[in-house]
């Protein structure tokens, strides 16, 4: 009996620490720690969603959905950490000596809020009321301190964003950026935009890889999304260091610098395949025939292009070849809408990153 009792009451502490360590993976190490609850929840809560998403030929549909999926699950997380800690409990309860698993539960339940109908004042059973309380307690200050922060990084992503649209157009594009640029008389600004942008990257680098959840939020319009604005800023930044013949200008090139490592660090937590050493010449997803026609492009808006369109192509690949590979991953991942050169690249709309799958069984 005894044996029974202390086996039950391990149990249910093993649920308490495995929950509140994953509260702290998730919320509190500013670092891009796995978490297998976590995890767990977001990977059926994606199901969920996708079934109600339907295809990616009815997009408003889809992002009307899927613009719940991250909210909704971190909701439905804290849900699951409550429930976890009062089954934890209600174990550990009636092993110390509540006489039916209902008494235990109400003492738990009654405990994790602090409501204080149910009490034992036995000391094992007072002892526990006052760790429950304390940890109902400390998940909501956490909450309440994470939201905001959240939605901070949210709101400094998306300004971003948005600011993009009045120089990228809609959806963004490279071209049309150094293309109006150089047609309002203003190419020399680009050089503040580089800069603008490097500091971007450096920002949702931090806070993308603290808070991953960030990376699902989708943006207020529809048409926009963090990674297709980051897919153009880039490219431009790409045309303009190895297309356009003007004075070399490094603040693009840090900017490209910024923006890869940005893009690489969040691939890598979802498990992306990125090369994080690749060769220049190695493949990319943009075809020569395109940049050809981005090139043209440029040539009859007047931009001055470099006269070696061969190098001029050699220079763009070997730029792009740095974030090709997460940026079209993060565009499948998150159902980015479409846009030139990032998410008009795939053509599955229920691809599952690795890690947002079931592990694969052996």
């Amino acid at each position: 009996m005894w044996a029974l009792r202390l086996a039950e009451f391990l149990a249910g502490a093993a649920i308490v620490v495995l929950t509140i360590r994953s509260a702290i993976r998730t919320l509190v190490v500013p670092r891009a720690l796995q978490a297998f609850l976590s995890r767990a929840v977001f990977i059926a809560m994606r199901k969920l969603f996708r079934l109600r998403a339907g295809t990616r030929h009815d997009y408003p549909m889809r992002d009307r959905v899927m613009a719940f999926y991250a909210p909704v699950s971190l909701l439905t997380l804290l849900a699951v950490w409550l429930g976890l800690v009062l089954a934890g409990y209600t174990l550990m309860f009636h092993a110390t000596g509540a006489e039916t698993l209902r008494a235990a539960f109400a003492m738990s339940g009654s405990s994790l809020l602090t409501l204080g109908f149910a009490v034992d004042t036995g000391w094992p059973s007072l002892m526990l009321t006052f760790t429950e309380a304390a940890i109902g307690l400390i998940f909501l200050a956490l909450v309440i301190s994470y939201l905001p922060s959240l939605y901070a990084s949210f709101q400094r992503r998306e300004r971003g964003v948005a600011e993009l649209e009045v120089r990228a157009g809609q959806p963004p594009t490279g071209v049309y950026l150094i293309e109006l640029a150089w047609m309002v008389g203003r190419l020399e600004t680009l050089r503040d935009l580089w800069m603008q942008w490097e500091h971007w990257f450096t920002d949702v680098d931090e806070s993308h890889s603290s808070y991953q959840s960030l990376v699902f939020f989708r943006s207020p319009h529809a048409e926009q999304s963090w990674v297709t604005a980051s897919g153009a800023v880039l490219d431009a930044a790409s045309l303009f260091a190895s297309t356009v013949d003007v004075p070399r200008i490094p603040e693009a090139e840090f900017m490209i610098r910024s923006g890869y490592l940005c893009l690489r660090h969040v691939a890598d937590f979802f498990q992306i395949p990125v090369d994080h050493d690749p060769r220049p010449d190695d493949p990319i997803s943009i075809e020569r025939e395109e940049f050809d026609a981005a090139y043209d492009r440029l040539a009859r808006g007047g931009v001055p292009v470099r006269s070696d369109r061969d190098q001029a192509w050699r220079g763009f690949a070997g730029w792009r070849v740095n974030y090709d590979a997460a940026l079209i991953g993060l565009a499948k991942l998150t159902m980015a809408p479409d846009a030139p050169w990032s998410s008009d690249r795939y053509g599955d709309a229920d691809y599952t990153p690795p890690l947002l799958r079931r592990r694969d069984r052996r």
